[in-house]
């Protein structure tokens, strides 16, 4: 066999060299044993450090959310556990929990089987009055929905809130609730029938109907106690600061671990939180925990915006509830291959307290955004028209928050109006137009919500004895629109 001359091998591969004469060549790759840490051992010890804050942050803002409520009925309303404290009247902004409904009369027990051992909440019959409420446990996991909506049907009974892992023999009679944790709470919204004084007298009454007592006092419990929030500021809003590991710090105290959080005993250890050891973090720590306060915030707060789904495929009003978050809701966040925490604690950013089964009794929209798609803001008017015929058996409302808080705009007159306000004008077609702005438009009084022109705010419209036209698309709410 013959081979072409030399001359002839040496031209041609000169030539497909020159093909690829443009073509960069790569440069090498060092190995990752061999590539060189310019970052300090400190520096990558405080980026471990951050990271597993702002995880913690996204983790423990359900619990959070609920011990800063705990912790504002001890200091804002002089209360304790096994005490249930109220509100003598509709809510104005002095209620600052999260995205809180001013048109209900509010009942929240507060419950604590650690000493006392199991706990009987007495719901009274919907015969005067009805509640829409859920008993929870300390991570706001739904426990037992009660009320016309819950076990009870709107019969009343008593509901045997036990401790973790008790095996005591329980007699016929009780609705049974078992709890993973020794702290629990209960969410009890008493409906109105009107809005009349009376009406709103008549909620409270049967609000106070409500029984708490240890089930060892069964046969002789003694008075329920009441502490009474109407009239001073309860705080509830979510820190930005050191305080929300505080919070997390007196869960971990006071609460034994659930086996699905286990892993994060020695993520909270690093960040100083142990059981049985004070949490007392010096000042370089503080800063960097409270840093990462503020980045899950952040975080939280992107989300929030591009998790919310047009309801029923248009326009800005969205379901106030996670599809993921709704799902888990009867299996407290978990099932075989999953456990939502981002989806957990997105929503308890925003809200306290869940159904077991939502949707059943109420349902709620809610927007950040006008009809041309742009956040709603203090400084503009705008105007929402409610057709008529809404889809809700009991009532309506809309109530627009503060979004830096997600709680009540500090020092409005008021933060909404329903179908309950008094002197709510209709137009001739029964449709009901809703003014917001800082300035209420003449004539329109009656029919108008102020906002702070200082910040942005969101809106959520509730439907309660919800019907089927709301899902059927046969009614929609329109967007809110800017008008002069």
């Amino acid at each position: 066999m013959k081979f072409p001359p030399a001359w002839l091998l040496i031209g041609a591969i000169t030539g497909v060299l020159s093909l690829f004469s443009c073509v960069q060549t790569p440069k090498p790759v060092t190995p990752p044993e061999q590539a060189e840490i310019t970052t300090s051992p400190k520096e990558l010890s405080e980026h471990a450090f951050y990271r597993r804050a702002v995880e913690a942050v996204n983790w423990g803002i359900p619990t959070v959310n609920y011990d800063l409520m705990y912790q504002a009925m001890v200091r804002d309303a002089k209360g304790a556990f096994n005490q249930i404290v109220y509100w003598s009247q509709l809510p104005d902004w002095k209620i600052q929990t999260l995205t809180p409904n001013p048109d209900v009369i509010y009942f929240i027990p507060f419950i604590n089987t650690k000493d006392a051992g199991a706990m009987v909440l007495e719901i009274p019959p919907a015969d005067d009055g009805l509640f829409i409420g859920t008993i929870m446990d300390c991570w706001q996991a739904p426990l037992a929905d009660v009320g016309p909506a819950g076990l009870d049907k709107g019969k009343g009974g008593k509901y045997l809130i036990l401790p973790p892992n008790n095996r005591c023999e329980v007699p016929s009679g009780y609705y049974v609730v078992g709890s993973d944790t020794f702290e629990s709470y209960a969410f009890l919204r008493s409906v109105l029938r009107g809005g009349s004084d009376a009406d709103i007298a008549r909620a409270v009454a049967y609000g106070k109907r409500i029984k708490l007592y240890p089930f060892a006092q069964a046969n002789k419990p003694a008075a329920t106690k009441f502490v009474d929030a109407a009239h001073v500021v309860f705080d509830s809003t979510i820190p930005n600061d050191i305080r929300f590991f505080r919070s997390l710090d007196r869960i971990v105290q006071n609460e034994h671990w659930l086996e699905k959080d286990k892993v994060m005993i020695d993520m909270l250890k690093s960040l100083g939180i142990e059981k049985g050891k004070p949490f007392h973090p010096d000042l370089n720590t503080q800063k960097l925990l409270e840093d990462a306060v503020r980045e899950a915030r952040a975080w939280l707060e992107a989300r929030y915006e591009a998790a919310l789904v047009p309801f029923n495929g248009a326009g800005q009003w969205s379901i106030a509830a996670l599809d993921e978050f709704v799902e888990n809701l009867p299996t407290f966040f978990e099932n075989t291959n999953a456990y939502t925490l981002d989806s957990r604690g997105l929503q308890y950013h925003f809200i306290f307290g869940s159904a077991k089964h939502p949707g059943t009794d109420q349902f709620y929209l809610i927007t950040l955004k006008d009809k041309q798609g742009e956040f709603l803001d203090g400084k503009n008017s705008y105007r929402l028209n409610v057709p008529a015929h809404v889809p809700a058996k009991q009532y309506w409302s809309v109530v627009i928050y503060d979004r830096s808080t997600h709680s009540l705009f500090r020092n409005l007159s008021r933060p909404g109006r329903s179908s309950y306000s008094p002197g709510l004008k209709k137009n001739t077609d029964g449709s009901v137009d809703i003014y917001f702005g800082p300035d209420a438009p003449a004539g329109k009084e009656l029919n108008w919500v102020p906002t702070n022109p200082d910040g942005k705010f969101e809106a959520i419209f509730r439907f309660y004895g919800t019907e089927k036209p709301l899902f059927t698309s046969e009614w929609k709410l329109p967007d809110l629109e800017k008008s002069n």
